[in-house]
């Protein structure tokens, strides 16, 4: 992703956040759940998950997904903007192997207070948007 920290007066409706693309593998869920403390098993046991629970592959974790989208727009904001709110809604699974894509695009800029709305999505490997949200960014120029 290529960040050029705009500041408030460069940002427009319909502004792209750039994109930031992952690739989650058995290590890296690992990881993550590790620090989360979470055990669930069908985040690190295939044979679990795709035996028992019926899942296509090891899930990826809906939080982490949540993470990566607030990457998209920590990255994009840079320096000259703070995230004040995030929203998004975990809407189909993703799985080990798959490459996941993050974007967003501005939706509303308030020159007054500095706030700047964004709709934010992660895209599967067939570029379905697996999780929709929007994010609240307040610009301090």
């Amino acid at each position: 992703m290529t960040n050029t920290m705009p500041r408030l007066q460069d940002v427009q409706v319909g502004n792209s956040l750039g994109s930031r693309t992952f690739e989650p593998s058995n290590v890296s869920l690992f990881l993550y759940n590790a620090a989360i403390w979470n055990p669930h098993r069908i985040h690190f046991d295939e044979p679990y998950a795709t035996q028992v629970e019926k899942h296509a592959g090891i899930v990826v974790d809906g939080p982490l997904q949540g993470d990566w989208l607030s990457q998209v727009v920590t990255d994009w904001a840079g320096k000259y903007g703070e995230l004040l709110e995030l929203e998004y809604s975990n809407r189909r699974a993703a799985f080990v192997g798959e490459r996941l894509h993050t974007g967003g695009t501005v939706t509303a800029v308030d020159q007054a207070t500095g706030h700047v709305e964004v709709d934010i999505h992660l895209k599967n490997t067939n570029g379905e948007v697996i999780a929709p949200g929007r994010a609240l960014v307040q610009f301090h120029d």
